[in-house]
Order: structure tokens, then C-alpha cells, then sequence
């Protein structure tokens, strides 16, 4: 009973502390809304502008819940499947679990099933779903063989963008070019945030359990890898895809959104999100009473984490359908008709502050900080990350303005990424690619999406959404590497500084300090 009593007083003081947390990352976000709407800039109702509170604290409190959850269950999940299939010594079960995982949480995550009903015009849902799926089977599968065989993973990197690129130039020559956003896109929504904690935790166990000298450094490129799979399907769909791509801006009123019932939504919400968690735990199940046989009271702790995860996915991305989806769409329709320079400007400013709310973000940085013993801070990745978002939204909004395509950013923007790659240690290499991934959560699909999609509607009309709105999962998930990099850069820089600076200290004593043998 004491035992008991003792787990929940854990729990309530993991929920105090991630609350505060969460109230930090998603105030920002308020703020400048509210900030807004007492502008002339954006015409925000009352009724709207209460809505948007309500979902604000509903978004803490889902952040604060998920939080909890992913240390307590996603996290040791990943973690435990790792280190006990790798121990096992039983490398074919391990591949092809790995592979079975990697394509049923796909088909199951609630993101890709959006993207899914976008195209279903052109694509077949089904199609789509198995192909995007056995992307990240394979890929994710790669990536287990790379982190056991100790391979290179920039190397790996630059291959398969090299291809990811000849495939792009293959569709444009087949004329169809208003596929290639979204097909980048789709590299970004599929690592969501069920996959992620488990995934980056399945490669630390991994690693830990192989060992060698940069075990650290090999625990991370999954999710690098596993965002190449979709980009690769999609194109190769669309390069096969017969029809043109009829989309329709869906109707983002908050009206129309309430009307359809609130609780309806939490309903869906929570089917979606119980599939997911259903499928990964299923898994663990499995491999429990096979492989890993962990005592019950991890087990116990493991099914409490899941319950805390469940109800903060629900809240989240409830709330974010519910004001936070409208609430963009009229910032960057009413912005780009009021002045689309300002909107730019603010759009830098959103993705700043917006990156701070992504629940996977958190999980991100804590890992990377206990993985690198505190070399790479939590607070260094999310000025990292918030400055490469900030930048990536400005210059999405910017391609809107102008109109031109996503490649320009693209092609300048991977080769500057991969050529960084063989200046900076590896690590950082392998933490940036990462957190590309990581940084376009569901709430840059659900904010910064609708935002753009508004600003395009504004400024290029509603047919021309599909080739200059999307594309920007695919930017929030490109700027990370770059910015996160140069974080790397400048780590290098600094010990050559200080190496130097001992070397002239050395070189600058006095002659009788030095010790002469002839």
C-alpha cells in the first residue's frame, strides 16, 4: 500500500513539474495571439478569442499528461524492446520486428490518415498508407542495421537524398510538380509523437546494448531515417499518379469546427489515439512474455505511463483542432491581405514560439541532454530549434508571396546540411537530422499549415495551395539540421580556441621553465 501510495506521489509531482513545463512552452503561443487580436491586422471575436483560451489550457494540460506519459511508458518501452532484443542475440527478430513496427504504427498514426484523405482524388488511401508504411518499415529497419553494424550515417544520409532528388527531378519532368510539397511533407507528419519517444528510445537501447566507443553518437539517425521512407513512396505514387489533384480549402471556421460537436471530436481523438498506443503496446506485449519477461511492477508502471499518454494526446490534439486550426487560417488570410511583409515577419516570430509547444520537442531535448551528459542543453536544442523553425516559416511564407517553387529552398538547404555534416562531430550530425523530424509535430501541421494556407489563399488564389502552402512540414523539418549544426560548428570552434590558447600559454613560458635534452 505504501509502495502504491509512494508511485502516485511520484506521479503527481512529475504532473506539477511537466505542467509547469508546459504552461512555459505554450504562453508564448497565447500571447501573441491575444497580442493580435488587439490589432487591426486580425479580426478575432470574443467567442473565438475565449474558444482559443479554453484550448490553451486544455493544450498545457495534454502536454503536461504526454510528457509524464512518454517518460513513464514510451520512452522505457523503446528502450527495454532495444536492449532485450539486442541481448537476445537473436538479430532476425529484431529486424523483422523492427519492420512490422515501423509499418503498423505508420498505417496507425492520426497524422498520416489526413494526408491520406488530401490526395485521395489522385491516390488511393489504402495505396498510400501501406506504401508510406513499408517506407518506414524498411527504413527503420536500415536503421537498426546501421546502429549495429556501426555504420556511417551521413554517408547513408547523402545516398538516399541523392536519390529522394532524382526522383523530384523525375516528377517534374512528368508534370507533376504540385505533388512534390507534399511528398516532402510527408516526411515530416509521419514521425509524430506516438513514434518518436519509442523509436529514439528503441535506438538507445540498441546502442547501449552493442556498446563501442560512440555508442552515444549511434544511438540517434532513426527517426533521420525513418522521415527518408515517406518522402520516397510518395513520390514514387505520384510520379504513377493518373488525374489531377483536385484540392478543396476545407472549411477552417471555428463554427463550423464547434458544430460538429466538441465531444464528437474528443471521440475521434481518442479512437485514433487509442489505435496507435493499442498497436505499440501490443508489441511490447508480445515481446514481454517472449523475450524481455521485465518484473510486474515496470509492467505496472509502463500501463499507468500509457493511460497519462493517451489522455494528453486526446486533450492536445483536440484542442489544437478545435481553435488553435482556425485561429491560423484567419491570422494568414486576414495578414497577407493586410500587409504580407508583416506577415513574414510575424510568421518568423510564430515559428519561434509555436516549436516550443510540439509535445515531441521535450522528449527530444531531454534525451539529447542525458545521451551527451549535458554537452548538448536542453536550452541550447530549443534556441537551436526555435531560431531553425522561426526561419523556415518566414521563408515559406516568403515562397508564397513570390511564388516559386519548394526546390529553390530545398536542394541549397540539404546540400549546406549534408556538406556541414564532415565539418562538426557526428553527434550533432545525427541529433539535427533527428530533430527534423521532431520539430514538425501536429501542431506545425495544425497552426503553421492552416496559417499558410491562408496567406496563399490571399495572395496566389485556392488553386495554387497544393504548389506553394504545402511544403512547409517539409521546411520546418530542413532548417533544424543547418541550425542545429552550427551548434556543432561552433562547439569545434571554440575547443580549437581554446587549444590554441593553451598552446601560446605553453610557447609563452619563461625559458628556464623548459627542460632542454641533448
Amino acid at each position: 500500500m505504501a509502495k502504491s501510495g509512494s508511485i502516485f506521489s511520484e506521479l503527481s509531482k512529475a504532473l506539477r513539474d511537466k505542467l509547469k513545463e508546459a504552461l512555459t512552452s505554450v504562453l508564448p503561443v497565447s500571447i501573441l495571439v491575444l497580442l493580435l487580436s488587439l490589432t487591426p491586422w486580425v479580426d478575432i471575436s470574443p467567442k473565438e478569442l475565449g474558444v482559443f483560451a479554453i484550448a490553451a489550457v486544455l493544450l498545457i494540460v495534454g502536454i503536461g499528461f504526454f510528457n509524464v506519459g512518454a517518460d513513464m511508458a514510451m520512452t522505457p518501452m523503446g528502450q527495454h524492446v532495444g536492449e532485450g532484443l539486442t541481448q537476445s542475440r537473436r538479430l532476425g527478430v529484431l529486424l523483422i520486428v523492427s519492420f512490422l513496427m515501423g509499418v503498423v504504427i505508420t498505417i496507425a498514426e492520426p497524422d498520416l490518415a489526413v494526408l491520406a484523405g488530401q490526395v485521395k482524388a489522385v491516390i488511393s488511401p489504402t495505396a498510400l498508407l501501406l506504401s508510406v508504411g513499408l517506407g518506414v518499415g524498411l527504413f527503420l529497419l536500415l536503421g537498426v542495421l546501421k546502429i549495429i553494424f556501426h555504420a556511417d550515417l551521413t554517408s547513408i544520409l547523402l545516398f538516399f537524398y541523392m536519390i529522394l532528388f532524382c526522383l523530384a527531378s523525375l516528377l517534374l519532368s512528368s508534370g507533376r510538380g504540385s505533388f512534390l510539397p507534399l511528398s516532402f511533407d510527408s516526411g515530416g507528419v509521419t514521425t509524430g509523437p506516438i513514434t518518436v519517444p519509442f523509436i529514439m528510445a528503441l535506438g538507445v537501447g540498441i546502442a547501449l546494448s552493442v556498446g563501442g566507443r560512440n555508442a552515444s553518437e549511434n544511438s540517434f539517425g532513426l527517426i533521420a531515417l525513418c522521415s527518408v521512407g515517406p518522402i520516397a513512396a510518395v513520390l514514387l505514387l505520384s510520379i504513377s499518379a493518373s488525374g489531377d489533384l483536385a484540392y478543396a480549402i476545407p472549411d477552417y471556421s471555428m463554427e463550423n469546427i464547434l458544430s460538429e460537436g466538441v465531444w464528437d471530436l474528443f471521440r475521434d481523438n481518442l479512437w485514433d489515439v487509442l489505435r496507435s498506443l493499442g498497436l505499440v503496446f501490443l508489441f511490447f506485449v508480445v515481446l514481454q512474455f517472449t523475450v524481455l519477461k521485465l518484473p510486474i511492477s515496470k509492467i505496472i508502471k509502463i500501463i499507468i505511463g500509457i493511460v497519462y499518454t493517451l489522455i494528453g494526446l486526446v486533450v492536445f490534439l483536440s484542442a489544437v483542432a478545435m481553435a488553435f486550426m482556425p485561429i491560423g487560417y484567419k491570422i494568414g488570410l486576414q495578414m497577407a491581405e493586410y500587409s504580407p511583409w508583416l506577415l513574414i515577419a510575424l510568421a518568423f516570430v510564430i515559428g519561434m514560439v509555436v516549436v516550443l509547444a510540439e509535445p515531441a520537442v521535450h522528449v527530444l531535448n531531454g534525451q539529447v541532454e542525458e545521451i551527451t551528459g549535458g554537452e548538448v542543453s536542453k536550452r541550447q536544442m530549443m534556441l537551436a530549434l526555435s531560431i531553425g523553425v522561426g526561419i523556415s516559416i518566414g521563408l515559406s511564407v516568403l515562397r508564397v508571396y513570390f511564388g516559386f517553387s519548394l526546390l529553390y529552398y530545398l536542394v541549397p538547404g540539404y546540400l549546406i546540411s549534408l556538406g556541414l555534416s564532415f565539418f562538426v562531430p557526428k553527434l550533432y550530425t545525427a541529433i539535427a537530422f533527428d530533430s527534423g523530424g521532431v520539430a514538425s509535430g501536429p501542431l506545425t501541421s495544425s497552426f503553421i499549415l492552416p496559417l499558410v494556407i491562408g496567406a496563399c489563399a490571399t495572395m496566389q488564389g485556392e488553386s495554387a495551395v497544393m504548389d506553394f502552402a504545402f511544403g512547409v512540414v517539409a521546411m520546418v523539418a530542413m532548417t533544424p539540421l543547418i541550425t542545429i549544426q552550427t551548434l556543432g560548428f561552433k562547439s569545434v570552434l571554440s575547443v580549437r580556441q581554446r587549444e590554441s590558447a593553451a598552446i601560446r600559454r605553453i610557447l609563452a613560458a619563461a625559458d628556464d621553465q623548459i627542460i632542454y635534452f641533448e
